[in-house]
């Protein structure tokens, strides 16, 4: 786990477009191409973009077939 996904001890439950792309290896246009098809599972925050960190976890070891909008 990187210094940035935990402040003060706190693990880091939400990431961003840009860390799940990092997280992916793949780029912010790909992550976006994907919620806009329901490819990978997401929620939002007003107008922000985000992912539960352990739903997207799960998601990339194949354990979670979600490919809906995740409801936080």
């Amino acid at each position: 786990m990187s210094r940035k996904q935990e402040v003060e001890g706190i693990k880091k439950i939400v990431l961003t477009v840009k860390e799940v792309a990092e997280l992916l290896d793949v780029s912010t246009t790909t992550i976006y191409t994907m919620v806009r098809c329901s490819e990978i599972p997401h929620t939002r925050i007003r107008s922000k973009i985000v992912f539960h960190a352990p739903t997207i976890e799960k998601w990339v070891a194949g354990e979670s077939h979600e490919r809906e909008v995740v409801q936080l």
